[in-house]
Order: C-alpha cells, then structure tokens, then sequence
C-alpha cells in the first residue's frame, strides 16, 4: 500500500513539474531521458554546434552524439544501418524542407525493413523534424513549411504531433519504449510555451 501511495506522489510531483516547464524544456528532458540509455545516439547537423538542436541537446555528453554532412538522406541511412546494429538513433532535421531530402530512406527503407525482412529486422530510429518558426522574421517560402499531412499519407509508422509540453513528454514516454521507428513533429513556435 505504502509502494503506492509513493508511487502517486512521484506520480504527481511529475505531473506538476510538467505543467510548469516549457514546449522545448519537455523536449529537452526527454532527450536527457533517451540518453540515459546506452545504446542511444544522436545524429545530424548542428547537434553538437552551434544550436545545439535548438538548445535541446546542450546538456548530451558529446561522445552520444554526431554531427553529420548537411546530407539528409546520408543521416536516415546512417540511423537505419546503427539502428541494425543495436544502437537507438535519434536523427534531428531542423526544417521539413529539409526531411524530403531523406524520404527515400525513411519511406522506402526504414518504413518498410520489418516487411522486407519478413520480420527479422525492425530498426528503432527516432527522427525529430522541425517546422521552422514565422517570427521573428517570416522566412518566406522556406524552412517554415509543414508537410505532416504528406508524411502521414507516405509513412506507415507512428507520428506523433505534439503540441504542449505535456504531450511531448508523453510521446517521448511511448517512443522511448517502441521498438519500431517513430516521427516526432515539432513546433518551433511553441518552443517557449507550456
């Protein structure tokens, strides 16, 4: 009885934490979280430097992550043979313009490994796919184009949308536990909302 009513109050205490912290705070707990995991590696461009995926992954010890070309479809190919290999990519692309770029490797490869394999292979990767934010300075035509409708007509693993740091914690909670390639979009202008 005592388990759980210990097991509430963490219960809780999460929750309330949740609630008080931010769209991109949640998305960065959820990378600590992932990274506590041996087997999790981070890839893509501007994950080590400069942004550091928006600030997300500042806090991942560098020897979990890689910083790649800007070579999209280089990044997905690279997370499906890792992923193979026992690791747990988490394949960061910081606009959806740039994603098209890999739909050849996401949609025709790791979409479709556990079925070609007839079930010997199922790779676990994470892909984090950004839609850029309008303000401050609307980037017109490019980096703040959304293509989810696409990708969930194209793609036939889960996709999730988060759209409070409520939900991002509770996406990364039913990824973290997948065994089968996951899409996580994310919202740049929500970023600093709870």
């Amino acid at each position: 009885m005592l388990e759980q009513v210990n097991l509430l109050i963490f219960l809780e205490l999460n929750w309330v934490q949740q609630c008080e912290m931010t769209y991109k705070d949640a998305l960065k707990q959820s990378m600590e979280e992932l990274a506590k995991e041996e087997n999790t590696i981070f890839l893509g461009y501007n994950i080590s430097h400069g942004s550091k995926a928006y600030g997300t992954l500042v806090d991942i010890p560098l020897d979990k992550k890689i910083e790649t070309p800007v070579a999209e479809n280089l990044m997905i190919g690279l997370a499906i043979g890792m992923a193979l290999e026992g690791y747990k990519p988490v394949v960061f692309y910081e606009r959806h313009d740039f994603i098209l770029n890999a739909l050849d490797g996401i949609v025709n490869h790791l979409g479709k490994l556990e079925e070609l394999s007839r079930g010997e292979f199922s790779p676990s990767v994470i892909i984090r796919a950004t839609i850029g934010d309008k303000l401050p300075i609307n980037p017109g035509p490019q980096h703040s184009q959304d293509f989810t409708k696409a990708f969930r007509e194209m793609i036939h693993f889960p996709i999730y949308e988060p759209m409070t740091a409520k939900e991002v914690i509770e996406s990364y909670n039913k990824i973290k536990l997948s065994h089968f390639p996951s899409l996580i979009i994310e919202r740049r202008e929500l970023y600093n909302q709870e």
